[in-house]
């Protein structure tokens, strides 16, 4: 699916956000593949809450568990009160054991390695099979654990560029992970991820935007259309 404007434009635009980002914020390097399962577990653990929550509740659970094969006899009301930190601890705990007894039944072991040897496509469509893992967290997978081309849109990602006009107002996080995936340069998903994400923490905030320290505001719609309301 291609985005509906100008996609040369669009491209252009991207280009140009990701080298002002990439000068203010430096380039991220990638230090490594993460273990895949460690990477999804973690994910689910960081839905719908604060990165420092998200771990907290992740590193309780290795420290209960020392292997993830550990946790297959367990119930979700257990492992519920090892991560309620984390929040949403009900559905959390579900969603892992979900996991984990896939893949204890289907492969025989606790290990997503297997995913290496497929496409990116056929990749996120397994994980995208299982209840309650959705493109975000499946891209995540993905790109960080395989270095597979794949485009994560956060919370922070969808306001930073929904303002900055490389997504349009009424996009999802799901059409725009899509749409940003075809804009920007494979080769610069994972610089360009992370940098978003460290932009929409410094500068471009949710409700008191740092549009006069702004790196990228000669680029950014939200920031132009402020200005003409204000002459």
């Amino acid at each position: 699916m291609k985005p509906t404007r100008s996609a040369e434009s669009l491209k252009r635009k991207a280009s140009e956000v990701n080298a002002l980002l990439t000068k203010a914020y430096g380039r991220k390097q990638r230090t490594g593949t993460e273990d895949p399962l460690d990477t999804l577990i973690e994910t689910i653990l960081s839905q719908n809450t604060s990165d420092v929550n998200s771990h907290r509740a992740f590193l309780s659970l290795k420290r209960r568990y020392p292997t993830w094969e550990a946790m297959l006899e367990t119930t979700p009301e257990v492992v519920s009160d090892v991560i309620r930190s984390g929040g949403l601890a009900d559905i959390k705990a579900q969603r892992i054991l979900t996991v984990l007894r896939l893949l204890a039944s289907e492969r025989g072991e606790l290990d997503l390695r297997f995913l290496s040897c497929m496409t990116p496509e056929e990749a996120n469509r397994w994980l995208t099979s299982i209840d309650g893992i959705g493109p975000k967290t499946s891209a995540i997978v993905l790109l960080f654990s395989f270095g597979m081309p794949a485009f994560p849109v956060d919370t922070h990602i969808h306001r930073v560029t929904r303002r900055m006009g490389l997504i349009a107002d009424g996009v999802s996080r799901e059409k725009a992970q899509i749409e940003l995936g075809f804009i920007v340069p494979k080769e610069e998903y994972h610089n360009m991820h992370l940098n978003l994400i460290e932009h929409g923490r410094r500068t471009c905030k949710p409700r008191s935007p740092r549009c006069g320290t702004c790196v990228v505001s000669g680029n950014c719609r939200y920031h132009l259309r402020r200005s003409r309301t204000q002459a």
